[in-house]
């Protein structure tokens, strides 16, 4: 058989013998089982709010339920330890039989979620939610929902910490679910933490750097800090007693203002001579000269052909 198949085949016999001790110890307060398969056969823990009852006298229950087991699931050598539920109220099998019973009583939905819940918090849980669903008050089924304190819903600490139980009341409308989860008290969550007044903090020693480094930054900041020597404390300068208004020359400024005035006015002159250069002026009076000349000798080769025609 592959893995995935023995998975399910465990699965399946775990459910269908967690049902027959539902129903066989319901009365005496059924909360759960736990099975360990042992070299000397399967060992299975039952835990029950009247372990008098499952036992039953002399022993004859037990016989009953382990010759039971025999036959029905094939099991062999079971050996049965029955175990007292110390707090009922935290155990969330219990207490959804429980509240099952009292819907099938007649107890009103609302009043028996809210009683229980507040049970399994006076009992020191952390948490609790109540989940009933089917037809609670009419034709139509719906959902109702029981909250106190902090639920797990989902990844490891759901399937750990957080206790489950099932149960099924069966009513003139129909059937309704009952659902119920419980974190019991001094559950370790993995986001808690605690806040330790007391803890002795390890002091941290800063790294020294070279020799100069050895004395702390506090020592350093309570010295007085060296003076700065002034800059040519040695030289003697001379600091005038004059308006500095005063001190300035006027004909010292004249001259600088005149010298800005002629560098100027080159400046623009220069510029307004670029457009036209010496060398292009040269080159178009040559130019000029060359088309004249060819002009006139054309003039003289027509008035010489003119004056042959006429001696003819």
């Amino acid at each position: 058989m592959a893995d995935e198949h023995q998975f399910i085949e465990d699965g399946l016999r775990r459910s269908q013998i967690n049902e027959f001790f539902a129903d066989e110890l319901g009365r005496a307060g059924y909360g759960g089982m736990d099975v360990a398969q042992t070299p000397m056969g399967t060992q299975i823990v039952l835990k029950a709010e009247k372990p008098g009852m499952v036992i039953g006298k002399g022993g004859k229950n037990i016989r009953k339920i382990t010759t039971e087991l025999e036959d029905r699931f094939d099991m062999d050598d079971p050996q049965i330890d029955v175990q007292e539920v110390d707090e009922p109220d935290l155990n969330a099998q219990i207490v959804a039989d429980r509240l099952a019973n009292a819907l099938e009583r007649g107890w009103y939905f609302r009043k028996a979620g809210h009683t229980t819940i507040d049970r399994i918090m006076d009992a020191g849980a952390l948490g609790a939610e109540i989940v009933l669903s089917g037809k609670v008050t009419g034709a139509r089924s719906r959902v109702e929902k029981f909250n106190r304190g902090y639920i797990k819903h989902n990844g490891e600490p759901a399937e750990e910490v957080v206790d489950h139980g099932q149960g099924v009341a069966v009513m003139k409308l129909g059937t309704i679910g009952v659902n119920v989860k419980i974190i019991p008290p001094g559950a370790q969550l993995p986001d808690d933490f605690d806040i330790r007044e007391d803890a002795e903090v390890p002091e941290v020693e800063q790294a020294a750097v070279g020799a100069e480094a050895e004395e702390g930054v506090e020592s350093l900041l309570e010295e007085e800090p060296e003076e700065v020597p002034d800059a040519g404390a040695d030289e003697d300068v001379e600091i005038p007693d004059e308006d500095p208004a005063e001190a300035i020359d006027e004909e010292i400024v004249e001259e600088v203002v005149e010298e800005t005035q002629e560098t100027a006015t080159e400046a623009t002159d220069v510029a307004e001579e670029e457009p036209v250069g010496d060398a292009e002026a040269e080159d178009i009076d040559e130019l000029d000269e060359e088309i004249e000349s060819e002009a006139a000798d054309l003039v003289a080769e027509m008035e010489a052909a003119d004056e042959g025609e006429e001696d003819e």
